[in-house]
């Protein structure tokens, strides 16, 4: 029989802590338990080893707390999704993407005079080395760009060597907003190519989300007229996106750091990591259920399936992992989606129609609701991109360009963290236990 005991006597601890007991099998063990400022405690078990000779078993990690972060909190109960404190919709609705870069990597909101100084640094670094215009050649044409966002973000590092050092402050920040500057460029680039076309130079004189469009669908043929509202879009999805916790990718990006990796290295792993079907993938699986269904006619039929467990077919775009209350993301991506079409005049969209079906059903169904299967922000994301004018290929791409700061806040937290140690998590083997080898003519 296992247990744990609540906190007994909190007045001899630190203010952030308190004695926990764990009982396995007769045994007692002293595990201090740590508060939250906001959400679960935590129990410490780095120690549960060396005292009971046993390891725990949370295959995916999903109850386990593999570092203290002060960057982003999600509570998926009850749909919330904080920056440095700040709930994501504010933020998406009254700020901009340069703005939530700064809050996430330096812990506050910066002032005027901040940000100017932020944007200035950001804007100075976005051309890439004239080198590793090559790099891209070296892929095929029909390339995915998410193979060639790793391999060119990952060989930042062999351009940069001025910022490689992780054990130094400033190289650690200018690295930081190198990546930040560069991976729009990078990634527009990555578009250019497989499309055919001609690389389009950042603009300085632009900012953040419009420089990437223009790099992404400017021709040197003729003017490219440039819509506020769809700059603003790209602004609020890449806000959202931003950051997202102890995710897959960002996991992925603690662990390769640290092993004292390069921050480059780093954030192409989880680019990569990025890459999977299960991760970055999902906006683009919703886009592609709504062209199959393709008109509302048919959405009861889809209904009936999705309801059906022997059928394969499942709602995508509709629930979350972490989130069991409605996406806080997915209200601003609803309202983004909705400006996108109205600027671009597609109001009619066929498959907007089907999105809002689906959504209301979903809010009314006793299936739906029984199971808390809301919308979540990829259930919209998907049709603005495609509004926007991307191909179901760039999606995570884009994601990737959203998250770079997130990985980089997380790592750099990672760096300064004293109590940091390389990753090792442990396993149940169930192998064979240890056997002779056998010479090949006896076996």
């Amino acid at each position: 029989m296992t247990s744990i005991q609540s906190p007994v006597d909190e007045s001899n601890r630190a203010e952030n802590s308190a004695d926990g007991k764990l009982t396995v099998e007769g045994s007692t063990y002293d595990l201090p338990i740590y508060k939250s400022s906001i959400g679960p405690a935590v129990v410490d078990i780095s120690r549960m080893y060396a005292q009971s000779d046993m390891f725990t078993y949370d295959p995916g990690f999903t109850s386990t707390a593999s570092c203290e972060s002060k960057i982003t909190y999600i509570d998926g109960g009850n749909g919330i999704l904080l920056y440095r404190g700040y709930p994501i919709d504010q933020l998406a609705e009254n700020g901009n993407f340069l703005e939530s870069c700064y809050l996430l990597l330096y812990g506050d909101l910066p002032n005027k005079d901040q940000f100017s100084d932020f944007e200035n640094r950001i804007t100075r670094h976005t051309m890439l080395h004239e080198q590793m215009h090559s790099f891209y050649k070296g892929f095929r044409r029909d390339a995915h760009p998410m193979a060639i966002m790793v391999g060119v973000v990952g060989a930042l590092s062999a351009f940069y060597h001025d910022s490689t050092d992780i054990n130094d402050p400033v190289q650690r920040d200018v690295a930081s907003l190198r990546m930040i500057a560069k991976m729009p460029t990078i990634a527009a680039m990555a578009y250019k190519y497989a499309i055919g076309q001609p690389f389009v130079p950042p603009q300085n004189s632009l900012d953040y989300s419009a420089n990437f469009l223009n790099m992404c669908f400017s021709v040197p043929a003729e003017e490219y007229k440039r819509d506020p509202v769809l700059a603003r879009a790209m602004d609020r999805i890449f806000i959202l996106h931003a950051d997202h916790e102890q995710n897959a990718s960002t996991s992925t990006v603690r662990l390769a750091g640290s092993s004292g990796a390069n921050p480059f290295a780093c954030i192409a792993a989880g680019i990569a990591c990025l890459w999977g079907p299960s991760h970055g993938g999902a906006n683009e699986a919703a886009l592609s259920m709504l062209e199959e269904i393709g008109s509302v006619e048919h959405i009861p039929e889809y209904i009936k399936r999705a309801k059906d467990k022997s059928d394969p077919f499942r709602l995508m775009g509709f629930g979350h992992r972490v989130y069991k209350n409605y996406d806080p993301r997915a209200t601003v991506m609803q309202k983004t989606c909705h400006e996108v079409l109205d600027a671009l005049g597609a109001r009619d969209e066929p498959l907007l129609q089907v999105a809002m079906e689906l959504e209301r059903i979903a809010r009314e169904d006793e299936y739906f609701i029984e199971k808390k299967l809301y919308p979540n922000i990829d259930f919209y994301s998907g049709i603005t991109l495609r509004a926007l004018g991307f191909p179901a290929e760039m999606f995570t791409v884009l994601f990737a360009v959203a998250r770079t700061v997130g990985w980089i806040a997380q790592w750099k937290e990672m760096i300064e963290d004293p109590h940091q140690r390389i990753g090792r998590p442990r396993q149940l083997y169930t192998g064979p236990t240890q056997r002779d080898y056998i010479p090949e003519n006896q076996r």
